[in-house]
C-alpha cells in the first residue's frame, strides 16, 4: 500500500443505520444484538485499505454498539510501533494486510489468543497454528501486463523466468511493497535462499530503473500507460485501478502463474489482538464480525476486490472464483514473519 499519513480518528456510527445494514439477525450477543459490551471503544491499529475497513466497523457498531477509534498506517511501520509499545500500547486490535507482521508480534508474545469459535469460521490452515491471530481475506500475486508491449501468449508462466535476460527493460517492481514479501519468502522456500538471491538480482538488473516504483498503484498504472511492460502485484490492485478507471479505459490485463508456481502465493490478510488489551471481550467480538457471514460479505463487495475466506461467501463477480485458481500450498506459517525475506531484499540492495 502507499504510505498513509498516520491519523486517529473516533469511527462513530450515525443514528439513521440500522441493524439490518450488516445482514445479520439483531438477537444475542457480539454476532447479534447490542449487548453489554455497548459503549465500549477499542482502538483498531489498520493496515487494511481504510474505506473497507470503514465499513466493516460501521456494520459492527451498529450490530454490537461497540466504538471502534482507528489509527491507519502501513503494516510495517505499525509493527514497529507496537513492539516498540510492548505491554503499553493502547492498541487493542491490530488489522493487517499479510500475516507475517502478525506473526512477528506472536512471536515476541505480543498476541492474546482468539476466541476458537472465531477461528472456526475460515479454513484453520489460513489463521494462526498457535489460534493468536485470525485469517479474514486472501489476494493472489499475479501479472499485470500491458497487451500492446507484451502478448499474452509470450509471458512467462513461473515467477522465477522474470530473472531472464528476456525480461531486461520490460519489468517493473514495487519491493517495498509489504505485499512482494510473501513471494520471495514462498521462492526462498521452494529454491532455498541462493536460489531467491539469484532471482531477485536477476529482476533487479532486469528492472533497471524501474527496480523501486514507489506503490502497486503506481506500479499498476505504469503498466496500463505503457510506461512498463509488466509488473509483479497482487490481483487486487488491478481490479481496483480497473473500476476507478472504467474497463473500457483500461489498457492493462491480468494473468496467473502456472498452478503450484514457487512466486504464485495466496496471501492472507488477519487481526490479531493485542496481549495488552484492556477491552478483551469487545476485541474479541471486533475480530468475529470480521469473520462472520455479514463481515465477510461486506469484505466481497466491498472496492477492495479482496477474497473472504468464510466457507460459503462468495466472492466479487468480477474475480474468477478462488477454487478455479492453484497457487502454491505454503500456509501463512510455512511463510512465516517475512524477516527472511526482509533480509534477502537488503542483501541485493532493493530495500
Amino acid at each position: 500500500m502507499p504510505s498513509r499519513a498516520f491519523r486517529l480518528s473516533v469511527v462513530v456510527l450515525a443514528a439513521g443505520l440500522t441493524l439490518a445494514a450488516c445482514g445479520g439477525s439483531s438477537s444475542g450477543g457480539a454476532g447479534g444484538g447490542k449487548g453489554g459490551l455497548a459503549g465500549t471503544t477499542i482502538t483498531l491499529y489498520n493496515s487494511q485499505h481504510e474505506q473497507t475497513t470503514s465499513a466493516l466497523i460501521q456494520a459492527f457498531t451498529a450490530k454490537t454498539g461497540i466504538k471502534v477509534r482507528v489509527k491507519d498506517g502501513d503494516e510495517d511501520a505499525l509493527t514497529a510501533q507496537i513492539e516498540e509499545e510492548g505491554s503499553h500500547s493502547p492498541a487493542d486490535v491490530f488489522y493487517t494486510e499479510n500475516s507475517n507482521w502478525l506473526q512477528q508480534l506472536d512471536d515476541r508474545k505480543l498476541l492474546a489468543p482468539v476466541n476458537a469459535s472465531t477461528l472456526r469460521d475460515v479454513p484453520k490452515p489460513d489463521s494462526a497454528t498457535n489460534g493468536d491471530w485470525v485469517g479474514v481475506s486472501a489476494r493472489v500475486s499475479a501479472l499485470v501486463y500491458n497487451p500492446s508491449k507484451v502478448p499474452a501468449s509470450q509471458l512467462p508462466t513461473s515467477i522465477m523466468q522474470l530473472a531472464d535476460p528476456q525480461w531486461k527493460g520490460k519489468l517493473g517492481l514495487a519491493p517495498a511493497e509489504t505485499d512482494f514479501w510473501p513471494v520471495v519468502s514462498a521462492i526462498a522456500r521452494a529454491k532455498g535462499d541462493a536460489a531467491a538471491l539469484a532471482w531477485l538480482r536477476g529482476i533487479k538488473a532486469n528492472a533497471g530503473s524501474d527496480a523501486n516504483v514507489p506503490d502497486n498503484e503506481t506500479l499498476t498504472s505504469d503498466v496500463d500507460n505503457g510506461t512498463t511492460a509488466i509488473g509483479l502485484i497482487n490481483h487486487y490492485y488491478y481490479y481496483r485501478l480497473r473500476a476507478e478507471a472504467g474497463a473500457s479505459n483500461f489498457h492493462a490485463k491480468l494473468a496467473y502463474f502456472a498452478p503450484r508456481d514457487p512466486g504464485y502465493v495466496e496471501a492472507i490478510s488477519g487481526a490479531g489482538i493485542l496481549a495488552s488489551t484492556h477491552h478483551l471481550a469487545a476485541a474479541q467480538a471486533f475480530l468475529k464480525f470480521l469473520t462472520s457471514n455479514a463481515g465477510q460479505r461486506i469484505l466481497a463487495t466491498s472496492d477492495s476486490f479482496e477474497y473472504p475466506i468464510r466457507p460459503g461467501v462468495p466472492a466479487s463477480s468480477e474475480l474468477p472464483p478462488l477454487k478455479s485458481l492453484k497457487p502454491n500450498d505454503f500456509t501463512p506459517a510455512e511463510l512465516g514473519t517475512g524477516l527472511d525475506a526482509k533480509s534477502l531484499m537488503q542483501q541485493v540492495g532493493l530495500l
